[in-house]
């Protein structure tokens, strides 16, 4: 079995060491020119390249034939593929993927939307590859990626919306107006329709930190042991003062913190930090590699 993913997906190198993962870009436009994110540009390039920037990046999703191209090629060795992707409840990518694979049909295909994106989305993407590896069925895989989806949670905070509202993620969410600009909201992924909601809202960063680990809390009580990642965008800073509040609440296994690939930094900007969090007593067992 290989495993496709696309590059909302993120993950440290640490966790994606010894793992076969096929990840088919998603393009960012940032001045005119077009990157292909995680393989044109890394999010340190994005972030220089966003200081001097004359407008805003815009993001588009893989073409047909590129999601075609890494089925057939993976095909010739193994049929069974497993195409893990960001929540199509947020971007376009599952559908193309799935259209793709109409071309290919010399591969067997299985699609699992993780209703979320970024680390979270690394989490189902790393459990698939550990089950590949491990020689796991698809069915077997499949209910893996079932549990990890129903048990993890992401939330997450920025310095500002302009690059939300600009990209046209926020729009549908009551009560977070492009007037507001100031406002520091703090954005959940709907575990049902994998599509952006707010969770509250404070006027300045450094509450908005601290508040975030409260946003944990009311998902799970004080104590509580916690499979926990932070996703950033190009303030590892923040992602410290939220590491120390979380230690001093929960019972944590950390992961390393990760920055977002640049195709989900166009639209949050610098500010981002989040909070990827699961129950250990919920999360499963990942297979030894």
């Amino acid at each position: 079995m290989k495993i496709v993913t696309d590059s909302a997906c993120d993950l440290t190198p640490e966790q994606a060491a010894g793992l076969e993962i096929h990840v088919v870009p998603q393009i960012i436009t940032l001045d005119g020119i077009t990157y292909r994110s995680g393989i044109d540009i890394d999010a340190k390039e994005f972030y220089e390249l966003l200081k001097t920037a004359s407008g805003m990046p815009t993001t588009s999703l893989p073409a047909l034939g590129e999601f075609a191209a890494v089925y057939r090629e993976l095909a010739k060795t193994d049929p069974e593929i497993l195409s893990v992707h960001i929540s199509s409840g947020l971007s376009g990518t599952f559908e193309i993927a799935r259209e793709a694979a109409k071309m290919v049909p010399e591969a067997h295909v299985t699609f699992f939307n993780t209703k979320t994106l970024s680390t979270a989305e690394g989490w189902h993407v790393e459990a698939a590859a550990r089950a590949a590896k491990a020689g796991w069925s698809m069915e077997r895989t499949i209910e893996l990626l079932e549990q990890v989806r129903a048990a993890t949670r992401t939330v997450y905070t920025l310095s500002t919306l302009k690059y939300l509202i600009h990209g046209g993620r926020i729009s549908h969410i009551k009560g977070l107006l492009a007037s507001l600009l100031k406002v520091k909201p703090f954005i959940a992924v709907d575990k049902e329709n994998g599509k952006y909601y707010q969770r509250g809202q404070v006027r300045t960063l450094k509450r908005a930190l601290l508040k975030l680990v409260d946003i944990v809390a009311e998902d799970h009580p004080p104590g509580t042991a916690l499979r926990v990642q932070l996703p950033y965008g190009n303030y590892l800073e923040g992602t410290e003062i939220v590491h120390r509040r979380m230690d001093q609440t929960f019972d944590c296994a950390w992961l390393p913190p990760c920055q977002i690939a640049p195709v989900l930094a166009a639209h949050t900007g610098p500010g981002l930090v989040g909070i990827v969090y699961a129950a250990m007593d919920e999360f499963p067992a990942l297979p030894e590699i």
